[in-house]
């Protein structure tokens, strides 16, 4: 292709945000749009709504050079050779479905103003079936702009990283011109050594979500295998270790704890169950159901190991909980297991205080009625019992002696197995971990 391509990001959230400022970085001038002015302003001023290590300088470094830009007018984007759809795709309200609402929106706003022979790309996690029928409302809107699918495989706290040196690409397209326009924005990641998979539009789709249902069942089965080994005394950790020597299986995702959470595996898990029951494949994905109880499940199990350790009735108890993130390196608090043990003991009248490094802010606005501390120190100070239920790398760093200085209860539940259980009971600490035998 002769000219540079000039790029649109159409949903300015977690997804969008990233996304732009990584394209412009590639070389290509980039214009965000959303409807929400709020953000844009955020953005167009170089502030993330969120945070995200190491996007929040590739943001400033990218409004500088002038290729990217953010605006609420989608007119703005009449002259792109690529619309990339990055919104959201919640759970609906009332079912496991995805809440297609904002995708179908962008569609609709982009359409009138894309250029013939332009592509749009979706990036957003949708159900299968999705692309095709939105393939089919383009047609009559703009007949001469194609759709492409090309999934979205960021993990939070990595998302520049996984932009920029991606381990995959995917795209579902229907012709070869679709399929080079994408080479030409991915070029310089493909050069670099990239795998680049063509696929069609409905397994594009399936891609993403198949990966994520594959992530939950691996990590909810080493929650099994934790829920086995306290039954018979055995210790999960060095269980997981011995059988992710296997090649076949391998060590990642096999840290037994209090399950996933965060903005995506919940949701898509129910999603792609509810389009498997529509397209009368239910059977196929029944395992799903039960990954998903084993997860809630292991959240009550820290309850339920609390009450072990202290009382049934945990009215007189100061709980200090260590986390409020989903996950270390993040301020997303969406379907949170931390914050929902610590909102799950409150409700059962203990006093709880709860720390983290990045994500307070958005969990006070989850749950107003829980007490939020700024430093570790004050929220451990007079505990009965200390909760590590997201592994910031400073929690794994603090000083069990110094710590215990400080609480009225030398007992601690690391729901995540990742602190130095050694180094704790040396210190004079009750350690307890899901999976293992209590120090």
């Amino acid at each position: 292709m002769s000219k540079k391509l000039k790029i649109s990001v159409i949903g300015t959230g977690y997804l969008g945000a990233t996304h732009a400022a990584c394209i412009s970085n590639l070389g290509f001038e980039v214009i965000g749009i959303d409807t929400d002015q709020a953000k844009i302003d955020s953005l167009s001023r170089g502030e993330l709504p969120f945070y995200e290590p190491g996007l929040d300088e590739l943001l400033v470094a990218e409004l500088k050079t002038g290729r990217l830009t953010f605006t609420t007018d989608f007119a703005a984007a009449a002259d792109a050779d690529v619309h990339f759809i990055c919104v959201g795709t919640p759970q609906s309200k009332d079912s496991l479905a995805a809440d297609l609402t904002y995708v179908e929106s962008a569609i609709t706003n982009i359409a009138p103003h894309a250029r013939s022979g332009s592509l749009i790309a979706g990036k957003s996690t949708v159900p299968v079936g999705t692309a095709q029928r939105l393939s089919a409302i383009l047609a009559k809107s703009a007949p001469n702009v194609e759709l492409a699918w090309n999934p979205e495989f960021l993990r939070e706290g990595f998302a520049v990283e996984d932009t920029l040196r991606p381990n995959r690409l995917v795209v579902g397209v229907t012709s070869d011109k679709a399929e080079n326009i994408l080479k030409e924005v991915y070029k310089s990641l493909i050069d670099a050594g990239t795998p680049w998979i063509r696929a069609d539009l409905p397994t594009a789709e399936l891609v993403k979500v198949a990966a994520n249902s594959f992530l939950a069942t691996k990590i909810s089965f080493i929650n099994a295998m934790a829920e086995i080994c306290e039954a018979a005394g055995g210790d999960v950790t060095v269980l997981a270790k011995a059988i992710g020597y296997d090649p076949r299986i391998g060590s990642r995702f096999l840290q037994a704890g209090i399950g996933f959470g965060g903005g995506c595996l919940p949701k898509d898990i129910r999603a792609f169950m509810a389009r498997a029951e529509e397209l009368g494949a239910m059977q196929a994905l029944e395992f799903l159901r039960e990954i998903d109880a084993i997860n809630v499940r292991a959240r009550q199990r820290v309850i339920d190991v609390v009450r072990g350790e202290l009382s049934e009735d945990l009215t007189q108890y100061r709980l200090a909980v260590l986390g409020a993130a989903f996950k270390p390196d993040s301020d997303d608090v969406r379907d949170s297991p931390a914050l929902d043990i610590a909102a799950q003991l409150q409700a059962a009248g203990s006093s709880v205080v709860v720390h983290d490094p990045k994500a307070i802010a958005n969990a006070k606005k989850r749950f107003p009625n829980l007490n939020f501390a700024t430093t570790v120190e004050e929220c451990v100070t007079g505990a009965d019992l200390i909760l590590h239920l997201t592994e910031w790398r400073e929690y794994r760093e603090l000083s069990p002696s110094a710590i215990k200085a400080l609480v009225k209860g030398a007992i601690i539940i690391d729901g995540r197995n990742a602190l130095d259980r050694d180094k704790w009971v040396v210190a004079g600490w009750r350690f307890h971990a899901l999976g293992r035998t209590p120090v």
